[in-house]
């Protein structure tokens, strides 16, 4: 087997790992670039001939692991898509959500280029790009392996870090013995809520593995549960409002599901929450299909919830609904995406708000470098956002426990539960804390690591 890392190599985004194995040419994961730089980085020519490639296989929803299927598609790729039903019904909104974002992109920078006297730009693919694209998809459950042939077999289990996540086992025989690769997706953290634990595979050869966190802790739940609430009501004390940038597939949901339940507990009164973004909304409604994917837990809440005991969610759908919210001064909390306030409704919010010493902006998941909200919680005072400079004023809290991404400890203890020495690829990380983990690993476990750089080729 041949394994070439083209993305989430000493980077946190852009995860594609491609393999050849007995004449067939395997696309794991692909994401698109995050951050500083990323435009170039997606518009780049794959390293390899789209129609060359037989399968994809695709381990959960969010763009980094995704967001460039429609391109793929649209450069003649005509081979299957694989994943679980759930990211599949999740992919579907958040392409064609992408596809909107890269077209309106694509028509702003055309109109500044022609101001200049320069050739229109095209965007990174369109709708009808991700409309060709949905018949390719086959859905596979937890659990059960299935056969692509040429000794090759797979396998996903739950990997517990959003609806639909999994990890990937692929067997392969290419000499006297069977050997299998495990790719870990995105692994999520015991306790996160709505979604079952993570399921550890306990055998490979080799193992290619996620180290976002893997050179820090989170707080507890509880911990981070307890400073939502403390930020809110000071933020409404002070006459301001809440402002949350989240992904609107996981987090979203995840901080809907705990702030019901907070009022449910009596913790906070029925606040009004405005979920401004109709993407967040299809895939609410995707969670809601899949009550198989829940724990326990989730699954009571959801049979005894009534709108008695729960906020007030508001659905915010157009954009003139969205700016009359910044004449909403006080007493609300809004979420809204994009989670690292690259793109989307957010951006607004920010621009119109960020300023007000009143306000609050809380962090709840990871800040890539290059972004505006990595510039943020990194204390910078003043931020460009829409083409004005906006002073940061507001206070700014970094929840990190709402992570759905192990920590270091709970990435150790995944690994922990392999039997043998299996090698280890460590990659979506940025490369110090790549290294960092890696040599956690050798040292805890004796096991052979690798912190591939992009385009580093490994023949297994």
């Amino acid at each position: 087997m041949k394994l070439k890392f083209l993305g989430g190599a000493r980077t946190v985004t852009g995860s594609c790992f491609y393999i050849e194995i007995n004449k067939l040419r395997i696309l794991v994961e692909c994401g698109m670039f995050q951050g500083e730089g990323n435009h170039e980085a997606n518009s780049a020519e794959f390293e390899f001939d789209p129609k060359e490639i037989n399968y994809i296989f695709i381990t959960h929803a969010h763009l980094d692991h995704s967001g460039l299927l429609p391109k793929i598609a649209r450069e003649g790729f005509r081979g299957r898509i694989i994943t679980t039903s759930a990211t599949r019904d999740l992919l579907e909104p958040m392409l064609y959500d992408s596809a909107n974002i890269q077209q309106n992109d694509a028509e702003w920078q055309s109109r500044k280029a022609a101001r200049a006297g320069k050739p229109p730009v095209s965007p990174l693919y369109t709708g009808d790009d991700v409309r060709n694209m949905i018949p390719f998809f086959d859905v596979s459950p937890y659990d059960k392996v299935f056969r692509l042939g040429n000794g090759i077999k797979y396998r996903f289990l739950d990997a517990g870090h959003i609806l639909g996540s999994a990890t990937l086992e692929l067997w392969f025989q290419d000499s006297d013995r069977e050997k299998k690769i495990v790719f870990s997706g995105d692994i999520g953290k015991e306790g996160n809520p709505i979604i079952r634990d993570p399921f550890t595979p306990q055998e490979a050869d080799f193992v290619v593995m996620e180290s976002t966190y893997g050179n820090r802790m989170h707080k507890p739940l509880k911990d981070s549960i307890d400073e939502l609430v403390d930020a809110i009501k000071i933020t409404f004390k002070k006459g301001g409002n809440v402002y949350i940038p989240a992904f609107a597939v996981g987090r979203t949901q995840d901080l809907l599901y705990i702030m019901n339940k907070l009022v449910r507990e009596g913790r906070l009164y029925r606040i009004d929450v405005y979920l401004d973004s109709p993407l967040a909304e299809d895939a609410t409604k995707v969670y809601l299909a899949h009550p198989e994917c829940f724990d326990d837990e989730a699954k009571r809440f959801f049979s005894t919830q009534s709108t008695d005991n729960s906020i007030r969610l508001h659905f915010v759908q157009s954009v003139e609904e969205s700016m009359a919210l910044n004449g909403i001064r006080s007493g609300i909390v809004v979420i809204a995406g994009s989670g690292m306030c690259e793109g989307g409704r957010i951006r607004h919010h920010l621009k119109h708000n960020l300023w007000r010493p009143e306000c609050s902006v809380i962090f709840v998941g990871f800040q890539a470098k290059g972004t505006l909200g990595r510039r943020i919680v990194d204390g910078i005072k003043t931020v460009r956002i829409l083409g004005e400079e906006i002073a940061v004023k507001s206070s700014v809290y970094t929840i990190n426990g709402f992570s759905a991404h192990a920590d270091q400890t709970g990435l150790i203890e995944w690994l922990s539960r392999f039997r043998g020495m299996p090698e280890v690829f460590i990659v979506h990380g940025e490369k110090e804390v790549a290294e960092t983990f890696s040599g956690l690993v050798k040292e805890k476990f004796g096991f052979t690591t690798h912190v591939p750089e992009k385009g580093d080729i490994v023949e297994l």
